[in-house]
């Protein structure tokens, strides 16, 4: 008997119905154990010990994998062929040997490129020992990610509150985002003209350009106002013009190579508008495999690489089916032969490939990102092995009798279309060549314009990174690898130092001061060139050049002492130079001469950055005598903040005065109070602006919280309000936010009973949408209520009637049978999970504190919030990105 591992229950599945009854397949569900996210997992004192956790539902995993080595005598790793793979491999024989159930077993590891019967049964032929230099290259990384985030964050913490964390790749990410936002800040327009002219020569009208005027050949700002292209213009329409010469180039392109992790994330990116994340979760499932006539196969081989290389038996594939579909001419006379351009050979695999091209898109049925996704790599695939496209390129030079005035024309002409009657690669920008095609034109042929123009232009700053131009930046700096980006990206996000716009990254200010921060107390280790460098070093380490260990002393030498010396400074001193860093940013030129810094209110005072229990923020340096404070982000005079306290108006059912104040946290409103009372505030909801703030806007606000009615179940009053993460209603303890501040004065007893009821069922926020089904499994046995696997905020899950249950980390959620269903129900039940209305109202005392964690109770303390909410986050994490946290 032989007991095979494997990370994901969906793969084992598959691998068992390939091995047969002499097997039995097991799933890890990724790793089994981690760092624990507390301070002192690695030891540097101590040689870099490292003190690995094994969760409690790994403990299950690795209790049925001992049973099973009880009959076998043989225990084969197949745990993914990447380094993140090995390391599952070591992980589960670490805690196998301390548990002794290997004593006498033969150990083999083998990989699989692809989870199809032939690839499985070739593996199983070539087994091999665990590769210890992939081991220890996971360990190096691993340790180095874990001090610098351990070490770093604290630091941030302390000198910067309310900064969430710092990673060392996270924070590269983060700089180049920013870096970027402040050249397109600094980008100064420059006007420019160009003036085109429809020209006939004895054929059909054609575009043409002016390329030289006055006898001068035209540079790109030469017309660069209205007067000079004017001019430009009337002397092209008054100019008789011959052709000078025309030029016919005959070219050829060639096809893009066959997709790595990166260029995979980059173009599904471009043309499918998945991000990273997306992409390798869809990827992940089309490589464990889709069922297909009653068999599970893997559609595409491993989608984890930086390799170019197609095997033999897959080029042969593709010419076959290239030959058969579009024709002899579109096969090359040999094989196309792509070199992979990774330093570390031991991670360049195959490039992710369909398993079988003769597998056509359209003849599978397959979930739309599947489908859509596996278009896209089936079509790279068959493209990268076709003939090259044949194009000619004409230049038509026209010139004015004269010789002082010049245009020119360009074309180009697809011959033979080869590769492009398949695929074209994306772009990042939105030019292309030149296709416009030329009609007949013989030179020294009289030419006539027909009409000319003058167009004004403008030179526009560079683009923000997009998910695609962004790995594609981080890839040729050598940031990171293409495995980790979407988590790092991910991470990104989550912390709020960047938010998407027509998805693209800005920077939030939150993401600007950490930036700031590590630029002018850790530069060294923010820089590109640094952090690329520590990727060739741990790509030593794999490669067996460099012991795992040195390479640690070496960079926690320096870095330890670069953070001590920070720690010794005085937030005063950090906050000074973070002021000069971002004067340009939080303190603009006002364009009128006048000192941006100056307080408006006092006059004298000069504003900065300083830092509270809450973050960040512009205060007076006459504090307390004035006390103008304004969020940071939130420039003055925007119609965002106000420098002075308003008076609204009178309330009629008080005769009291309501004022509109700018405090530390922001604008609110606030009626006077008699004397020895404690007067009536409310902070301005998101989306509300002071300069759009009437009396009765006001007072709507001081009216919360109101009464929306009773619950109808059990007779207790309904209530909505504002607190300090949102709009919210409020039944026994229980919070549920409201999709905007705007409901809160109109929202009804229906809505508010359905919003409360999603939210004791499902814990998620009302004004996201509704979690979308991965899978209906069907009824449940007991009492015939439907199971369905539905993605969540923090990933997927199984739902059945009140009942929620994590789907395991590490498995396939599609892959999840009923039964397997029904068993995570029933422990979920047993743990006290089941959100059964009865079984809630028996502890009423734990609905408010688990409000606060969710952010959802005006009086919750924010550092507790978020750290429940970290915590919470990491079972969320599935398959994919798990992988990838090693570099976050």
């Amino acid at each position: 008997m032989n007991v095979v591992v494997v990370e994901s229950p969906a793969k084992a599945k598959t691998i068992n119905k390939y091995l047969g009854s002499d097997y039995t397949v097991l799933a890890s569900y990724g790793h089994i154990r981690d760092l624990p996210s507390k301070d002192g997992s690695v030891e540097p004192d101590n040689d870099f010990a490292m003190s690995w956790e094994v969760d409690a539902k790994s403990s299950k995993r690795i209790s049925d994998i001992v049973d099973a080595l009880k009959k076998a005598d043989r225990l084969i790793l197949a745990t993914d062929p990447d380094r993140e793979g090995e390391a599952i491999s070591w992980h589960v024989l670490e805690v196998l040997n301390k548990k002794k159930a290997l004593k006498d077993k033969q150990i083999q590891r083998v990989t699989f490129n692809a989870i199809t019967k032939a690839a499985v049964t070739e593996a199983m032929r070539a087994p091999r020992d665990l590769d210890m230099e992939l081991v220890e290259a996971y360990l190096a990384r691993r340790a180095l990610d874990y001090l610098v985030g351990f070490t770093l964050s604290p630091v941030l913490w302390r000198k910067l509150p309310g900064s969430r964390s710092a990673g060392r790749v996270q924070s590269v990410a983060l700089r180049l985002v920013v870096d970027r936002e402040i050249e397109i800040e600094r980008f100064k327009t420059q006007e420019y003209w160009t003036v085109d002219a429809d020209v006939s020569a004895g054929s059909d009208p054609f575009l043409a350009r002016l390329v030289k005027h006055d006898g001068k050949k035209l540079t790109k700002f030469d017309l660069g106002n209205e007067t000079s292209a004017l001019a430009a213009k009337a002397a092209v329409q008054a100019a008789t013009f011959k052709v000078e010469a025309v030029e016919k180039k005959p070219g050829k392109r060639s096809p893009a190579p066959p997709f790595t992790t990166s260029t995979l994330q980059q173009e599904a990116a471009r043309k499918l508008g998945f991000s990273a994340q997306r992409t390798m979760q869809a990827a992940q499932k089309l490589y464990e495999g889709i069922d297909i006539g009653g068999e599970t196969v893997g559609l595409i081989t491993y989608m984890r690489t930086d390799g170019v290389s197609i095997a033999p038996e897959g080029i042969a594939d593709a010419r076959e089916v290239i030959g058969a579909v579009y024709g002899k001419e579109y096969v090359p006379d040999a094989p196309r032969i792509y070199k992979s351009k990774a330093k570390n050979a031991q991670e360049a695999h195959e490039a992710i490939r369909p398993t079988s091209m003769r597998r056509n898109p359209g003849s599978l049925r397959l979930d739309p990102d599947l489908g859509r996704l596996y278009e896209l790599i089936w079509k790279r695939t068959i493209a990268s092995q076709m003939e090259s496209a044949r194009i000619e390129r004409t230049t038509v030079d026209l010139e004015s009798h004269d010789g002082r005035t010049g245009l020119r024309a360009t074309g180009q002409v697809v011959l033979f279309p080869g590769y492009l009657a398949v695929y074209e690669e994306g772009r990042d920008d939105e030019e292309g060549e030149d296709s416009a095609r030329l009609p007949a034109i013989v030179e020294g042929a009289a030419a006539k314009v027909i009409e000319a123009r003058a167009d004004q232009h403008f030179t526009e700053p560079p683009p923000r990174y997009s998910e695609a131009s962004l790995v594609k930046k981080m890839e040729e700096l050598g940031i990171g690898r293409p495995s980790t980006y979407a988590s790092v990206l991910g991470v990104l996000r989550d912390r709020e130092y960047v938010r998407m716009e027509k998805q693209r990254f800005i920077p939030e200010d939150k993401g600007r001061l950490v930036t700031a921060f590590l630029e002018q107390f850790f530069r060294r280790y923010v820089e590109y060139d640094f952090t690329a460098a520590l990727e060739e070093r741990l790509d030593l380490v794999s490669d067996g050049k460099l012991d795992w260990k040195e390479f640690l002393r070496e960079f926690w030498k320096d870095f330890h002492a670069a953070v001590g010396e920070i720690a010794e400074l005085r937030t005063t001193n950090v906050l000074d130079a973070l002021n000069d860093a971002l004067g340009p940013h939080i303190f603009p030129d006002k364009g009128d001469g006048t000192n941006p810094r100056l307080c408006p209110t006092c006059g004298s005072g000069m504003l900065s950055l300083k830092t509270g229990k809450f973050g960040a923020f512009i205060g007076c340096s006459n504090y307390p005598e004035c006390r103008y404070t304004r969020q940071l982000g939130v420039a003055e005079g925007d119609g965002e903040a106000e420098s002075a306290d308003k008076e609204l108006g009178i309330n009629p059912a008080t005769g009291r005065a309501v004022w509109l104040k700018n405090g530390r946290f922001g604008p609110y409103v606030e009626e006077v109070a008699a004397e020895g009372e404690k007067p009536k505030r409310s902070s301005l909801p998101k989306g509300w602006t002071p300069a759009a703030l009437d009396l009765e806007k006001a007072l709507r606000l001081l009216s919360l919280p109101r009464e929306v009615g009773m619950h109808p179940d059990d007779g207790k009053p309904i209530t909505a309000g504002l607190g300090r993460f949102g709009p919210f209603v409020l039944h026994d303890g229980t919070y549920a936010n409201l999709e905007n501040a705007d409901e809160v004065f109109d929202v009804g007893l229906n809505r508010a009973v359905a919003i409360l009821a999603d939210k004791r069922a499902g814990g998620g926020r009302p004004q996201r949408a509704a979690a979308a089904a991965l899978a209906e499994l069907g009824n449940h046995p007991e009492d015939g209520k439907p199971v369905r696997v539905l993605s969540g905020r923090f990933g997927p899950y199984i739902k059945h009637g009140d009942t929620n249950a994590n789907v395991p980390k590490g498995a396939d959620p599609a892959a999840l049978t009923l039964a397997e269903a029904v068993t995570l129900l029933a422990e979920r039940v047993a743990k006290g999970g089941g959100k059964k209305p009865a079984k809630k109202a028996a502890a009423p005392k734990k609905a408010p504190a688990k409000a606060k964690a969710e952010g959802e109770a005006a009086e919750a303390k924010p550092k507790k919030a978020a750290a429940k909410t970290t915590a919470a986050k990491k079972p969320a994490a599935k398959k994919a990105p798990a992988k990838a946290k090693t570099e976050a």
